[in-house]
């Protein structure tokens, strides 16, 4: 049957519909795909692949409860990281004969760490995501049967671990005291925000970040015009009595401090610092452990596809990704990006491996990570987050280095203290 013109006009509009129907679905899937989690990984070796083994190792440390009641009670916290990190592995490795395996090992509030991996390293030398505080890590480091092991250092932001006390058996995941104060130093610096005013608690990490805050002000020209201690019971958040005593307390800590630009908060245990925002006796930002902070890992991070891996984690854990949950994540991608790319999966060549120039891995961060040499701490851009949203990252522009822009962030080598033994 012949065809008229009309009718042919017809045909092409109609084909051009379903063109643009198809093309508007494709575009959906492309965007509405990544969302979606992958599926489980194998859950038991192909025959004939190498195997590898990633040790998770930690201990239920008595813990405060938050002081939002937005901030859940976690039990799970740094595991759920190393969960998926092993799922996406085991994705890759299935094609290269290659598989991952987690053996979880968590200690009681009251038990010895060490008694629970001692048999694990009888078995040889291991590679250990350690979520554990300063003294059981260095414990575990200082095991005769861990000296050849990889041990990664996801929980603790100590400086001196990285300084005096370093181990060569020790890689750093989670970042410093002094990285997260020089981010925000940069940041405070390039804002023109020089002069601050430091509020610290009193335990042991706060005193820890408040060595660090001094020693941004000194690198980077800004002034700290005045220090208070916070030394009091904040009393309950919960009742209004709690409330009322805390919009009393906080201008009266804060008043009469020097003209400042910033309240720069040193509470690492989350005991007060929260209850400076829109409490301060004159109404200056808050930065620190609380309020505007340097991070490794943010809910409100998009960038660089940082959204595919929240998403993925989200559909994992049932809740948010913290900054353990990261670092766990990022360690065990450190040990299968060595694994996939050497076919080697001995603890002394995946060390060997991750202290050449030449090795990074993807942490969605626009960059490759990879390891300072004279400390074994990762660098990595720090992300300058509110509570809700990104604000900036560092290095901020303008802080150059000759090697590495990350390398002004911390203790570079000029400046390190670490010897490691040989």
């Amino acid at each position: 049957m012949a065809v008229g013109p009309r009718m042919k006009s017809v045909i092409r509009v109609k084909a051009g519909l379903v063109l643009a129907a198809a093309a508007i679905l494709t575009g959906w899937l492309a965007v509405a795909l990544p969302v979606r989690a992958a599926p489980e990984s194998p859950s038991e070796a192909p025959a004939d692949a190498l195997v590898t083994k990633i040790v998770y190792l930690s201990k239920r440390y008595p813990e405060p409860p938050p002081l939002s009641l937005l901030e859940k009670i976690l039990d799970d916290e740094g595991v759920q990281g190393a969960r998926l990190a092993i799922n996406e592995i085991n994705h890759t490795g299935r094609f290269l004969k290659q598989h991952f395996e987690i053996v979880e090992v968590v200690a009681k509030r009251d038990e010895d760490v060490l008694n629970l991996v001692r048999p694990i390293l009888a078995e040889g030398p291991a590679l250990i995501l350690a979520d554990l505080g300063p003294a059981d890590l260095l414990a575990l480091s200082d095991l005769p049967e861990a000296k050849t092991s990889v041990i990664f250092n996801t929980r603790s932001s100590r400086d001196e671990l990285r300084q005096q006390d370093c181990r060569a058996n020790i890689f750093h995941l989670m970042p410093n005291w002094a990285m997260r104060a020089d981010a925000l130093a940069q940041y405070l610096v390039w804002k023109k925000w020089r002069r601050w005013f430091v509020v610290y608690g009193t335990t042991p990490p706060d005193l820890e970040y408040l060595e660090a805050i001094r020693r941004a002000a000194k690198k980077f020209g800004a002034k700290i015009v005045d220090e208070r201690v916070y030394e009091f019971d904040a009393g309950s958040r919960r009742t209004d009595s709690g409330h009322q005593q805390i919009q009393t307390q906080m201008p009266l800590l804060t008043q009469g401090a020097s003209d400042h630009d910033v309240v720069f908060v040193a509470d690492a245990g989350e005991a007060f610092g929260d209850y400076l925002m829109f409490r301060t006796y004159e109404p200056r930002p808050v930065v620190g452990s609380q309020g505007l902070q340097a991070v490794a890992w943010h809910r409100a991070y998009e960038q660089y596809a940082g959204t595919q891996l929240q998403n993925r984690f989200e559909k994992l854990a049932g809740r948010i990704m913290t900054e353990r949950d990261y670092t766990a994540w990022l360690g065990a991608r450190v040990i299968g990006e060595v694994v996939t790319r050497t076919g080697k999966n001995a603890a002394e060549d995946v060390r060997a491996r991750i202290l050449e120039s030449d090795f990074e891995v993807a942490g969605f961060k626009g960059i490759g990570q990879s390891f300072r040499t004279w400390d074994h701490q990762m660098r990595q851009p720090m992300l300058i987050s509110g509570p809700r949203a990104l604000v900036s990252i560092s290095p901020q522009e303008g802080f150059l280095h000759e090697r590495f822009l990350t390398d002004t962030l911390g203790f570079d080598q000029p400046e390190t203290q670490c010897k490691f033994e040989q």
